[in-house]
């Protein structure tokens, strides 16, 4: 089993919760790789069966360069039916469009047919982080790579 978590971070919030998942999900011995969006092409998704995508929040939305990289993956469409996958995001400030960001990435994941597992406590769509990486932040980025983990060994 292997996982992407793939982000882009232009200020270093995303990317350090990219970071804190990432080393969770080592923690939980499973094979993962972090990269940032500019690294991979949309075709590395075939090679995982988890994906996880994070991005900071510009206009309620994901970044263009995360964007793009799900409009690229249009061209094997079907091909990421079933496999698990995930979001979070970072904003400037409270409603700053947090979870609408996560939901435009799970939007496109859910159209592939890939597998989202929400969260009954703590952010329930995937973590967000308001302004900093706080405590809260971390454990529901701890948390939810948990969570990850434990679907993606349920396949």
């Amino acid at each position: 089993m292997k996982i992407l978590v793939a982000y882009y971070s232009r200020g270093g919030t995303t990317k350090q919760m990219a970071e804190i998942i990432s080393e969770e999900i080592k923690n939980n011995k499973v094979g993962v790789d972090l990269k940032s969006v500019e690294e991979i092409k949309a075709e590395a998704f075939l090679d995982y069966d988890g994906i996880i995508i994070g991005s900071p929040t510009y206009y309620g939305t994901m970044a263009a360069e995360v964007k793009k990289l799900l409009d690229d993956s249009v061209s094997f469409h079907g091909k990421l039916d079933g496999k698990i996958g995930g979001a979070f995001s970072s904003s400037a400030n409270t409603a700053g469009g947090n979870e609408t960001t996560v939901l435009s990435i799970l939007e496109a994941m859910l159209i592939h047919g890939m597998v989202i597992q929400g969260d009954f406590t703590g952010d329930h769509y995937g973590p967000v982080a308001v302004a900093e990486v706080d405590s809260r932040c971390r454990k529901n980025c701890l948390r939810f790579a948990q969570r990850f983990v434990a679907l993606l060994k349920r396949k």
